[in-house]
């Protein structure tokens, strides 16, 4: 019988823990700096049998702070277990699922009990942010969102564990993770249920509350390659959940989307594909023919982007040497972005950014035939419908992204998009998307401005999104400060200038002067 007489608890934070050595201190230094009094949450941290000292170091942390707790178990090889544990053991109000190599933000506990509590949630999902090339979901996080359903929200987008539950939600559903084969995407199979049967779900975006690690070591939990069987038998179970509780048509196809395009298609694209085995792209193939063929209605790949529907049909059809083709060709395809002016009057930021997307230097074009602009693709007996870019070509768009460094914090600012459909003299089409910034910066991530922040494009086109790095730097003192704009592309025009009086100019040629990409 677990002791539940700390009702007071508002938050338990459950830590499946692995051989996690070091990794784990940025975790325990940011449960150290809650803002949330340690009388008012607990951090379980559950040992899944490490055999380094990872046992050792937990304990110490859990005598050296009351608030911590420990339990260890045999290894179960998987967070499943774990977090079960966990979950049985904790006495908070709400539980917040950690992994032991990323960590929260100051205040993250705080902010994310207090939509919570007031709106009466049964799921809080924090603002996140990557590092080390750790992907996060960005359109969820465009503002704060009290009452969201999978219907009038992204929230598909988000699928990992790492957010806030109520117990007592999770204990009336039995929303428990799988332990049982198959073990791959159980955050998957468990949120996509808990989204479905939550009465209320807030999206909390003004303010980073989870920070996603990719470690060096490539030591996560769910690293390892994935085997195709176990995979997508895990995949075929999360839309089981989907039937039992979305009726078909629209929303359904909508939500079956998501995996068909990030689980599926996008194992298939560029670079993934190229450098996997051969034998592991077949696996992945057959078993993506197979679910398209046995689940999928036309409705699921008809509302994809033009060319992941190509993808879908290469797939489905079961030509494998095209979709290789296919993959060979868009791992050329870049975004490309330029700033075409800026200026700064007092805290008021004003830019405009144009960007396209591209391959060999040339922007993506299509061809014109009859009223409709056709993708030019390396592979034929591709449908017309399937090629058809026409609306596509200027549905696209361009964000800009402010991200601190440091911190990963990473903030949309307010713009204004156009895009013009621009015809090359070979009679071709292309588009080439603006966005105009005016943002008076006092006001960006809610006035937690001070640092350095870099200006990134978010391009997205013909089903690619891609970020490209602007060579703009803001920088504020302090909270509120007014900021500085540092133009890298100048200052880099005023450095070259001054090497070239200050060095002779026999020495200007050598290679170790000369600028390099990158």
């Amino acid at each position: 019988m677990i002791d539940d007489t700390s009702a007071s608890l508002k938050v338990s934070v459950v830590v499946p823990a692995y051989n996690s050595g070091t990794h784990i201190e940025r975790l325990v230094d940011s449960l150290v700096r809650q803002s949330m009094p340690p009388t008012q949450f607990e951090a379980i941290f559950v040992d899944d049998g490490s055999t380094d000292d990872t046992p050792a170091r937990l304990d110490a942390l859990a005598a050296a702070h009351p608030h911590f707790r420990v339990l260890h178990i045999d290894n179960s090889g998987w967070p499943s277990r774990p977090r079960n544990v966990g979950v049985a053991h904790a006495r908070g109000e709400y539980v917040v699922f950690v992994d032991d190599d990323d960590w929260l933000g100051d205040e993250a506990l705080d902010r994310m009990y207090g939509i919570g509590a007031t709106h009466g949630a049964d799921v809080v999902i924090g603002r996140m942010a990557g590092h080390g090339g750790r992907g996060v979901p960005r359109e969820l996080f465009r503002k704060n969102r009290f009452d969201a359903t999978v219907a009038n929200a992204p929230l598909i987008d988000s699928l990992t564990c790492h957010k806030m539950f109520r117990r007592a939600f999770l204990d009336e559903h039995e929303l428990r993770f799988p332990e049982q084969w198959p073990r791959r995407l159980e955050d998957h199979r468990m949120v996509v249920r808990a989204y479905l049967l939550s009465k209320r779900t807030c999206v909390l975006s003004d303010y980073t509350c989870y920070h996603h690690s990719r470690r060096d070591d490539g030591g996560n939990v769910t690293a390892d390659q994935l085997d195709p069987g176990e995979y997508y038998a895990a995949l075929r179970e999360a839309l089981d959940i989907v039937d039992a509780h979305v009726e078909p048509g629209p929303l359904r196809d909508r939500l079956y989307r998501r995996w068909l395009r990030h689980q599926m298609l996008d194992r298939l694209r560029g670079r993934r594909l190229l450098e996997a085995p051969q034998a592991w792209v077949g696996q992945v193939a057959a078993e993506v023919r197979d679910i398209i063929r046995e689940r999928f209605g036309p409705g699921v790949a008809a509302g994809l982007p033009p060319m992941y529907r190509v993808l879908a049909h290469l797939a489905e059809q079961d030509r494998l040497a095209d979709v290789r083709r296919l993959a060979e060709w868009e791992q050329a395809l870049r975004a490309a972005a330029l700033v075409e002016r800026h200026a700064l009057a007092g805290t008021t930021l004003t830019l405009t950014v144009a960007a396209w997307l591209e391959s060999d230097g040339r922007p993506v074009a299509a061809g014109r035939t009859g009223d409709r602009d056709l993708l030019v693709l390396p592979v034929e007996n591709v449908p017309a419908e399937l090629r058809d870019v026409t609306e596509a070509l200027v549905q696209g768009r361009v964000d800009v992204v402010a991200r601190r460094q440091g911190t990963g914090d990473e903030v949309f600012l307010p713009v204004t998009s156009t895009v013009e459909r621009v015809v090359g003299p070979d009679g071709t089409a292309h588009a080439v998307h603006r966005a105009t910034v005016t943002v008076d910066y006092r006001t960006v991530n809610a006035g937690r401005t001070a640092g350095m922040w870099r200006l990134k494009a978010r391009v997205t086109s013909l089903a690619r999104t891609q970020d490209v790095r602007l060579p703009l730097l803001v920088r504020c003192a302090t909270d509120g400060a007014p900021p500085r704009v540092v133009d890298e592309t100048a200052f880099l025009t005023r450095l070259r200038q001054a090497v070239r009086r200050r060095v002779p100019a026999g020495l200007r040629a050598l290679p170790a002067l000369r600028g390099r990409r990158g």
